[in-house]
């Protein structure tokens, strides 16, 4: 019988040596993720040799779990979680699965589940080379934006990748910004902001990279991210002052430019069915929408 438990700072080593065997592109599959959103989700998780689970909360309090990520039979795998489920009154579901991890399923256990797609988890995934040249027509609105934004104020980027004094910082821009958008009806900001928190207090351990816009000295804009695979970057924060005209557009292509130049991919997570996110991502014409599906058995 597998024995779940939550997770911990101290589990992020034993966590990454099962995350590091998967390719799928998905921002589930990241210890900084699962742990900053842990309180929100609930989130725990259980090993074999072979294989890690990861069961966590869906928003209607319902117990839910990853695909296994490891190396084996996955149909075992999978039968351990149901098993596991079995004490629960709700139906056992698997989350956030791509197309990838549904033909690794299929092949295992053909034609048992049934699947959903759930498009407010779906990640928007972009090639670096687009979120730093900001080429053709389609992008013109955001040259224009950077343009305006270069012409009006005096600026300038900072790393903060080992730089622990602009990381303190950035945590009193996050509460002015906090202050800002307290109006906002969304319930999930207080675990955005929680999140944040997290990573910006664990910025080192968690090996984030980060970066800052300053205009007139004062912070303007931040964001936060890490390599998620080999060839793909995650971004997980993105904070700026709407105050300042273009502050979002410059920060996005900055930081890329700056902070993962080398890598191929840029994921920037899942809109979370916000209308203003999914059209503020939509509007960069994702090369990639890494769609995610539910599975519950037929």
């Amino acid at each position: 019988m597998l024995t779940f438990k939550s997770l911990e700072l101290k589990d992020k080593n034993i966590i990454n040596s099962y995350l590091r065997q998967q390719n799928y592109r998905a921002s589930d599959l990241c210890f900084t993720n699962l742990y900053c959103w842990g309180r929100k989700f609930d989130t725990q998780f259980a090993i074999t040799p072979d294989w890690l689970f990861i069961r966590f909360k869906d928003n209607n309090g319902r117990n839910s779990y990853l695909k296994p990520v490891g190396a084996g039979n996955l149909k075992e795998a999978i039968d351990l979680i149901q098993k596991n489920h079995s004490s629960f009154s709700s139906p056992f579901q698997m989350r956030g699965l791509t197309k990838e991890m549904i033909k690794e399923i299929e092949d295992a256990m053909p034609g048992r589940f049934d699947y959903q797609l759930n498009r407010s988890v779906s990640d928007y995934i972009y090639t670096t080379e687009k979120l730093i040249h900001l080429k053709g027509k389609k992008l013109q609105s955001k040259r224009n934006h950077i343009n305006r934004f270069k012409r009006e104020n005096d600026w300038k980027y900072h790393s903060l990748t080992g730089n622990r004094s602009l990381v303190e910082e950035c945590k009193n821009m996050l509460d002015k910004w906090m202050e800002m958008n307290k109006e906002e009806k969304d319930p999930s900001l207080v675990y955005d902001d929680h999140a944040t928190t997290l990573m910006l207090d664990n910025f080192e351990y968690f090996n984030l990279k980060g970066g800052l816009i300053c205009v007139d000295n004062e912070i303007a804009a931040f964001t936060i991210g890490e390599p998620l695979t080999e060839d793909t970057f995650v971004v997980h924060v993105e904070k700026a002052f709407t105050s300042i005209h273009g502050a979002y557009t410059i920060i996005n292509q900055q930081f890329i430019e700056n902070e993962a130049s080398e890598f191929s991919y840029v994921n920037r997570e899942e809109d979370m069915g916000m209308e203003n996110l999914r059209r503020a991502k939509e509007s960069y014409h994702p090369d990639i929408l890494l769609e995610k599906y539910n599975a519950r058995f037929k």
